[in-house]
Protein backbone atom coordinates (compact mmCIF):
# COMPACT_ATOMS: atom_id res chain seq x y z
CA UNK A 1 0.00 0.00 0.00
CA UNK A 2 1.03 3.30 -1.29
CA UNK A 3 2.38 5.51 2.02
CA UNK A 4 -0.07 8.42 0.10
CA UNK A 5 -2.77 6.22 0.18
CA UNK A 6 -5.87 7.16 1.57
CA UNK A 7 -8.04 3.92 2.94
CA UNK A 8 -11.45 4.98 4.77
CA UNK A 9 -12.62 2.05 7.09
CA UNK A 10 -15.99 1.33 8.92
CA UNK A 11 -15.81 1.23 12.53
CA UNK A 12 -18.17 0.30 15.55
CA UNK A 13 -18.19 -1.40 19.24
CA UNK A 14 -16.93 0.52 21.83
CA UNK A 15 -13.59 0.39 20.91
CA UNK A 16 -14.20 1.86 17.24
CA UNK A 17 -16.38 4.87 18.81
CA UNK A 18 -13.93 5.62 21.09
CA UNK A 19 -11.16 5.63 18.32
CA UNK A 20 -14.02 8.01 16.44
CA UNK A 21 -14.83 10.62 19.18
CA UNK A 22 -11.27 10.77 20.05
CA UNK A 23 -10.20 11.48 16.48
CA UNK A 24 -12.81 14.14 16.50
CA UNK A 25 -11.37 15.70 20.35
CA UNK A 26 -8.22 15.56 17.98
CA UNK A 27 -8.81 17.71 15.21
CA UNK A 28 -10.98 20.46 17.86
CA UNK A 29 -8.04 20.67 19.78
CA UNK A 30 -5.76 22.30 16.92
CA UNK A 31 -8.77 24.77 15.85
CA UNK A 32 -8.59 28.18 17.27
CA UNK A 33 -11.49 29.23 19.41
CA UNK A 34 -12.78 25.83 20.29
CA UNK A 35 -14.15 24.63 23.20
CA UNK A 36 -12.91 21.01 24.33
CA UNK A 37 -16.40 19.58 24.95
CA UNK A 38 -17.09 16.50 27.98
CA UNK A 39 -16.04 12.92 26.37
CA UNK A 40 -18.15 11.17 28.04
CA UNK A 41 -21.08 13.23 26.43
CA UNK A 42 -19.80 12.66 22.76
CA UNK A 43 -19.21 9.22 23.53
CA UNK A 44 -22.98 8.38 24.41
CA UNK A 45 -24.18 10.38 21.78
CA UNK A 46 -22.85 7.82 19.54
CA UNK A 47 -23.91 5.14 21.65
CA UNK A 48 -27.10 3.17 20.15
CA UNK A 49 -27.57 2.07 23.35
CA UNK A 50 -27.88 5.33 25.18
CA UNK A 51 -29.11 7.82 22.37
CA UNK A 52 -32.34 7.74 21.58
CA UNK A 53 -32.03 9.19 18.14
CA UNK A 54 -31.07 4.91 17.60
CA UNK A 55 -34.89 4.10 18.19
CA UNK A 56 -35.66 5.42 14.98
CA UNK A 57 -32.40 5.69 13.70
CA UNK A 58 -29.32 3.74 11.94
CA UNK A 59 -25.79 4.92 11.19
CA UNK A 60 -22.18 3.61 10.09
CA UNK A 61 -19.24 5.72 11.53
CA UNK A 62 -15.67 5.64 9.16
CA UNK A 63 -11.96 6.52 9.74
CA UNK A 64 -9.70 7.44 7.05
CA UNK A 65 -6.26 6.62 7.44
CA UNK A 66 -2.71 7.33 5.21
CA UNK A 67 0.00 4.86 6.09
CA UNK A 68 -1.89 4.05 9.00
CA UNK A 69 -2.01 7.24 10.57
CA UNK A 70 -5.97 8.70 10.95
CA UNK A 71 -6.89 11.35 8.80
CA UNK A 72 -10.22 11.84 8.63
CA UNK A 73 -13.83 10.90 10.29
CA UNK A 74 -17.23 10.95 9.02
CA UNK A 75 -20.61 9.41 9.82
CA UNK A 76 -23.45 8.04 7.69
CA UNK A 77 -26.84 8.27 9.12
CA UNK A 78 -30.64 7.69 7.96
CA UNK A 79 -33.26 9.26 10.51
CA UNK A 80 -36.56 6.79 9.56
CA UNK A 81 -38.82 9.79 10.81
CA UNK A 82 -36.96 12.48 8.61
CA UNK A 83 -37.66 9.91 5.84
CA UNK A 84 -41.55 10.64 6.69
CA UNK A 85 -41.70 13.77 6.50
CA UNK A 86 -42.65 16.09 3.05
CA UNK A 87 -39.79 16.71 1.06
CA UNK A 88 -40.33 20.72 0.86
CA UNK A 89 -39.47 20.78 4.66
CA UNK A 90 -35.98 20.04 4.37
CA UNK A 91 -36.18 15.94 4.59
CA UNK A 92 -38.20 13.47 2.81
CA UNK A 93 -38.11 9.94 1.04
CA UNK A 94 -34.64 8.69 0.26
CA UNK A 95 -32.91 11.82 2.12
CA UNK A 96 -30.13 10.42 4.22
CA UNK A 97 -26.99 12.62 6.12
CA UNK A 98 -23.90 13.01 6.54
CA UNK A 99 -21.82 14.47 9.93
CA UNK A 100 -19.37 14.15 12.09
CA UNK A 101 -17.36 15.62 9.36
CA UNK A 102 -13.47 16.21 9.86
CA UNK A 103 -10.55 15.62 7.46
CA UNK A 104 -7.05 16.06 7.43
CA UNK A 105 -6.85 17.97 3.57
CA UNK A 106 -9.71 17.96 0.87
CA UNK A 107 -8.50 14.38 -0.72
CA UNK A 108 -9.48 12.87 2.53
CA UNK A 109 -12.53 14.43 2.67
CA UNK A 110 -13.61 13.43 -0.73
CA UNK A 111 -12.45 10.10 0.23
CA UNK A 112 -14.79 9.86 3.30
CA UNK A 113 -17.76 12.06 2.00
CA UNK A 114 -17.60 9.04 -0.73
CA UNK A 115 -17.68 6.34 2.02
CA UNK A 116 -20.78 8.22 3.29
CA UNK A 117 -22.65 8.31 0.38
CA UNK A 118 -21.77 4.32 -0.75
CA UNK A 119 -23.26 3.23 2.64
CA UNK A 120 -26.30 6.03 1.99
CA UNK A 121 -26.84 4.45 -1.82
CA UNK A 122 -26.50 1.06 -0.07
CA UNK A 123 -29.24 1.31 2.04
CA UNK A 124 -31.73 2.77 -0.49
CA UNK A 125 -31.21 6.47 -0.35
CA UNK A 126 -31.18 8.88 -3.32
CA UNK A 127 -29.65 12.30 -1.74
CA UNK A 128 -27.46 13.35 0.90
CA UNK A 129 -27.94 16.06 3.60
CA UNK A 130 -25.38 17.04 5.99
CA UNK A 131 -23.49 17.95 8.21
CA UNK A 132 -26.40 17.00 10.82
CA UNK A 133 -24.34 15.09 13.59
CA UNK A 134 -26.66 12.71 14.19
CA UNK A 135 -29.87 14.30 15.00
CA UNK A 136 -31.03 17.37 13.46
CA UNK A 137 -31.43 18.62 17.47
CA UNK A 138 -28.14 18.06 18.14
CA UNK A 139 -25.38 19.71 16.26
CA UNK A 140 -26.76 20.94 12.50
CA UNK A 141 -24.34 22.12 9.81
CA UNK A 142 -21.10 23.38 9.16
CA UNK A 143 -19.66 26.86 10.22
CA UNK A 144 -19.57 29.14 7.79
CA UNK A 145 -18.73 32.41 9.52
CA UNK A 146 -17.85 33.21 12.70
CA UNK A 147 -14.58 31.27 13.32
CA UNK A 148 -12.97 34.31 14.60
CA UNK A 149 -14.56 33.60 18.27
CA UNK A 150 -15.49 30.71 20.14
CA UNK A 151 -18.79 29.20 20.32
CA UNK A 152 -21.40 28.60 22.84
CA UNK A 153 -23.27 25.93 24.27
CA UNK A 154 -24.04 22.83 22.14
CA UNK A 155 -22.96 24.54 18.77
CA UNK A 156 -20.25 23.16 16.21
CA UNK A 157 -16.83 24.84 15.07
CA UNK A 158 -15.17 24.15 12.21
CA UNK A 159 -12.29 25.18 9.84
CA UNK A 160 -13.13 27.71 6.88
CA UNK A 161 -11.45 25.22 4.85
CA UNK A 162 -14.25 22.33 5.28
CA UNK A 163 -17.24 24.55 3.14
CA UNK A 164 -14.48 24.29 0.03
CA UNK A 165 -13.72 20.67 0.18
CA UNK A 166 -17.82 19.71 0.38
CA UNK A 167 -19.00 22.07 -2.30
CA UNK A 168 -16.16 20.67 -4.39
CA UNK A 169 -17.38 16.79 -4.35
CA UNK A 170 -20.49 18.49 -5.66
CA UNK A 171 -22.76 19.55 -2.74
CA UNK A 172 -24.54 23.01 -2.96
CA UNK A 173 -26.44 24.79 -0.13
CA UNK A 174 -29.19 23.32 0.94
CA UNK A 175 -30.42 25.91 3.94
CA UNK A 176 -28.54 28.77 6.16
CA UNK A 177 -28.74 28.83 9.90
CA UNK A 178 -28.12 32.10 11.94
CA UNK A 179 -27.12 33.01 14.88
CA UNK A 180 -27.64 36.47 16.84
CA UNK A 181 -25.97 38.25 19.46
CA UNK A 182 -26.67 41.20 21.45
CA UNK A 183 -25.51 43.57 24.70
CA UNK A 184 -28.09 42.28 26.92
CA UNK A 185 -26.50 44.77 29.27
CA UNK A 186 -28.46 47.19 26.94
CA UNK A 187 -32.38 48.00 26.95
CA UNK A 188 -34.40 47.02 24.47
CA UNK A 189 -35.25 49.73 21.98
CA UNK A 190 -38.34 52.20 23.29
CA UNK A 191 -41.01 50.59 21.05
CA UNK A 192 -40.06 46.71 22.22
CA UNK A 193 -40.53 48.04 25.66
CA UNK A 194 -43.74 49.51 25.01
CA UNK A 195 -44.85 46.26 23.44
CA UNK A 196 -43.68 44.53 26.50
CA UNK A 197 -45.39 46.86 28.96
CA UNK A 198 -48.87 46.57 26.84
CA UNK A 199 -48.32 42.69 27.41
CA UNK A 200 -47.76 42.88 30.93
CA UNK A 201 -50.99 44.56 31.61
CA UNK A 202 -53.24 42.21 29.25
CA UNK A 203 -55.55 40.11 32.04
CA UNK A 204 -55.31 37.40 29.37
CA UNK A 205 -51.74 36.90 29.25
CA UNK A 206 -48.98 35.35 32.06
CA UNK A 207 -45.54 34.83 31.20
CA UNK A 208 -44.01 32.77 34.20
CA UNK A 209 -40.80 30.70 35.12
CA UNK A 210 -40.15 27.29 34.27
CA UNK A 211 -40.80 25.08 37.69
CA UNK A 212 -38.12 22.82 38.44
CA UNK A 213 -40.30 21.09 41.25
CA UNK A 214 -42.47 20.02 38.62
CA UNK A 215 -39.71 19.55 36.28
CA UNK A 216 -41.41 16.25 34.05
CA UNK A 217 -44.70 18.44 33.69
CA UNK A 218 -42.82 21.42 32.46
CA UNK A 219 -40.87 19.37 29.92
CA UNK A 220 -43.94 17.76 28.26
CA UNK A 221 -45.55 21.24 28.43
CA UNK A 222 -42.12 22.73 26.31
CA UNK A 223 -41.80 19.60 24.03
CA UNK A 224 -45.87 19.65 23.59
CA UNK A 225 -45.39 23.67 22.59
CA UNK A 226 -42.27 22.55 20.41
CA UNK A 227 -43.57 19.78 18.38
CA UNK A 228 -46.30 22.19 17.27
CA UNK A 229 -44.38 25.07 16.83
CA UNK A 230 -42.15 23.92 14.28
CA UNK A 231 -43.90 21.40 12.56
CA UNK A 232 -44.08 23.36 9.34
CA UNK A 233 -39.90 24.21 9.54
CA UNK A 234 -37.14 23.54 7.60
CA UNK A 235 -35.96 20.16 8.65
CA UNK A 236 -38.46 19.57 11.31
CA UNK A 237 -38.30 16.42 12.94
CA UNK A 238 -40.81 15.65 16.09
CA UNK A 239 -39.52 13.97 19.69
CA UNK A 240 -40.14 10.73 20.39
CA UNK A 241 -41.17 10.41 24.00
CA UNK A 242 -38.17 8.35 24.60
CA UNK A 243 -36.03 11.88 23.30
CA UNK A 244 -38.34 13.84 25.70
CA UNK A 245 -37.19 12.20 28.48
CA UNK A 246 -33.71 12.35 27.20
CA UNK A 247 -33.47 15.50 26.99
CA UNK A 248 -35.21 16.11 30.26
CA UNK A 249 -32.83 14.56 32.32
CA UNK A 250 -29.50 16.60 30.61
CA UNK A 251 -31.12 19.54 30.30
CA UNK A 252 -32.03 19.98 34.00
CA UNK A 253 -28.89 20.35 36.12
CA UNK A 254 -28.73 23.86 33.58
CA UNK A 255 -31.70 25.26 33.51
CA UNK A 256 -32.31 28.17 35.60
CA UNK A 257 -35.76 29.04 36.66
CA UNK A 258 -35.40 32.77 36.21
CA UNK A 259 -33.86 32.54 32.61
CA UNK A 260 -36.34 30.31 30.94
CA UNK A 261 -40.06 31.15 29.85
CA UNK A 262 -43.42 29.76 29.46
CA UNK A 263 -46.53 32.05 27.92
CA UNK A 264 -49.95 31.68 28.91
CA UNK A 265 -53.13 32.89 27.49
CA UNK A 266 -55.73 32.24 29.33
CA UNK A 267 -54.06 29.51 31.52
CA UNK A 268 -52.75 27.34 28.33
CA UNK A 269 -49.01 26.96 27.87
CA UNK A 270 -48.94 28.65 24.10
CA UNK A 271 -45.14 29.96 24.37
CA UNK A 272 -41.99 29.00 25.66
CA UNK A 273 -38.35 30.30 25.44
CA UNK A 274 -35.42 28.07 26.82
CA UNK A 275 -32.30 29.57 28.19
CA UNK A 276 -28.42 27.86 28.43
CA UNK A 277 -25.90 29.91 30.41
CA UNK A 278 -22.64 29.37 28.61
CA UNK A 279 -21.34 26.27 30.49
CA UNK A 280 -18.32 26.12 27.63
CA UNK A 281 -16.67 28.66 29.63
CA UNK A 282 -15.85 26.19 32.20
CA UNK A 283 -15.30 24.04 29.79
CA UNK A 284 -11.96 25.63 28.47
CA UNK A 285 -10.93 26.07 32.50
CA UNK A 286 -11.15 22.26 32.75
CA UNK A 287 -10.02 21.43 29.17
CA UNK A 288 -13.20 18.97 28.51
CA UNK A 289 -12.19 16.70 31.06
CA UNK A 290 -14.42 15.83 34.74
CA UNK A 291 -11.34 14.05 36.32
CA UNK A 292 -9.36 14.89 38.96
CA UNK A 293 -11.20 18.38 39.76
CA UNK A 294 -12.86 19.62 36.46
CA UNK A 295 -15.91 18.04 38.11
CA UNK A 296 -16.15 20.09 41.18
CA UNK A 297 -15.37 23.54 39.19
CA UNK A 298 -18.10 22.57 36.53
CA UNK A 299 -20.92 21.99 39.17
CA UNK A 300 -20.00 24.53 41.34
CA UNK A 301 -20.35 26.81 38.44
CA UNK A 302 -23.89 24.76 37.36
CA UNK A 303 -24.83 25.51 40.65
CA UNK A 304 -24.87 29.45 40.07
CA UNK A 305 -22.97 30.57 37.19
CA UNK A 306 -21.09 33.95 37.02
CA UNK A 307 -20.39 36.88 34.36
CA UNK A 308 -22.13 33.95 32.78
CA UNK A 309 -23.51 34.68 29.12
CA UNK A 310 -26.38 33.02 27.78
CA UNK A 311 -27.90 31.19 24.78
CA UNK A 312 -31.28 31.09 23.38
CA UNK A 313 -31.22 28.11 21.66
CA UNK A 314 -34.89 27.40 21.29
CA UNK A 315 -38.12 29.08 21.53
CA UNK A 316 -41.57 28.59 20.00
CA UNK A 317 -45.05 29.78 19.91
CA UNK A 318 -47.99 27.24 19.03
CA UNK A 319 -49.20 27.37 15.38
CA UNK A 320 -52.56 28.89 16.21
CA UNK A 321 -50.67 31.80 17.45
CA UNK A 322 -48.21 32.32 14.06
CA UNK A 323 -48.03 35.27 12.17
CA UNK A 324 -50.23 37.35 14.65
CA UNK A 325 -49.44 39.93 16.69
CA UNK A 326 -49.85 38.43 20.16
CA UNK A 327 -47.00 36.30 19.21
CA UNK A 328 -44.51 38.50 18.50
CA UNK A 329 -45.76 40.23 21.27
CA UNK A 330 -45.27 37.27 23.74
CA UNK A 331 -41.25 36.41 22.62
CA UNK A 332 -40.78 40.03 23.57
CA UNK A 333 -42.30 40.09 26.97
CA UNK A 334 -40.19 36.18 27.12
CA UNK A 335 -36.93 37.42 25.84
CA UNK A 336 -37.03 40.92 28.32
CA UNK A 337 -37.34 39.03 31.55
CA UNK A 338 -34.68 37.21 30.51
CA UNK A 339 -32.42 39.31 29.74
CA UNK A 340 -33.56 41.39 33.24
CA UNK A 341 -32.69 38.30 34.73
CA UNK A 342 -29.42 37.41 33.22
CA UNK A 343 -28.04 40.58 34.34
CA UNK A 344 -29.41 40.80 37.75
CA UNK A 345 -28.60 37.40 38.75
CA UNK A 346 -25.75 35.94 36.61
CA UNK A 347 -24.33 38.87 35.87
CA UNK A 348 -24.48 38.04 31.93
CA UNK A 349 -23.03 41.05 29.55
CA UNK A 350 -23.43 39.34 26.19
CA UNK A 351 -26.69 36.70 24.65
CA UNK A 352 -27.33 34.53 21.74
CA UNK A 353 -30.52 33.39 19.66
CA UNK A 354 -30.09 30.40 17.28
CA UNK A 355 -30.01 28.77 15.24
CA UNK A 356 -32.59 30.59 13.53
CA UNK A 357 -33.30 29.55 9.99
CA UNK A 358 -32.29 32.43 7.66
CA UNK A 359 -35.74 32.60 5.60
CA UNK A 360 -37.73 32.41 9.06
CA UNK A 361 -39.24 35.84 8.85
CA UNK A 362 -40.90 36.14 12.22
CA UNK A 363 -38.00 35.38 14.23
CA UNK A 364 -35.71 37.03 11.76
CA UNK A 365 -37.65 40.06 12.13
CA UNK A 366 -37.49 39.56 16.37
CA UNK A 367 -34.10 39.32 16.22
CA UNK A 368 -33.77 42.38 14.21
CA UNK A 369 -35.94 44.48 16.42
CA UNK A 370 -33.83 44.08 19.90
CA UNK A 371 -30.96 44.75 17.32
CA UNK A 372 -29.34 41.63 18.02
CA UNK A 373 -26.14 41.11 14.61
CA UNK A 374 -25.65 38.18 13.29
CA UNK A 375 -22.52 36.59 14.87
CA UNK A 376 -22.20 33.11 13.27
CA UNK A 377 -23.74 31.07 10.08
CA UNK A 378 -24.06 27.47 9.59
CA UNK A 379 -24.85 25.98 6.29
CA UNK A 380 -26.30 22.57 5.58
CA UNK A 381 -25.41 21.16 2.25
CA UNK A 382 -27.31 18.86 -0.35
CA UNK A 383 -26.39 16.57 -2.94
CA UNK A 384 -28.34 13.63 -5.50
CA UNK A 385 -27.21 10.78 -4.99
CA UNK A 386 -26.91 9.16 -8.74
Amino acid sequence: MSQDQIVVTPVSGKKGRARFVDLGRSFAERLPHSVPQLRSEQMELVDPGKNPFFGHGRAQLFIAERGGTPVGRISAHIDELALAMPAEQGFGPGTGNFGYFDAEDEAVAHALLDAAEGWLRDQGMTRSLGPISMSIWEEPGLLVKGQDHSPMIMMGHHPEEYRGWIESHGYAKAKALLTYELDVTSEFPPLIQRIVKSGERNDRVNVRQVDKSRWDEEVAIVLAILNDAWSNNWGFVPFTPEEVAYAGKKLKPIIHEQINMIAEVDGKPVAFMLTFPDINAVLTRVKGKLFPFGWFHLLRWLRRPDQANMRVPLMGVMKELHNSRLASQLAFMMISQIRRNAVKDFNAERGEIGWILDDNQGMVAIADAIESKVNREYWIFEKKLG
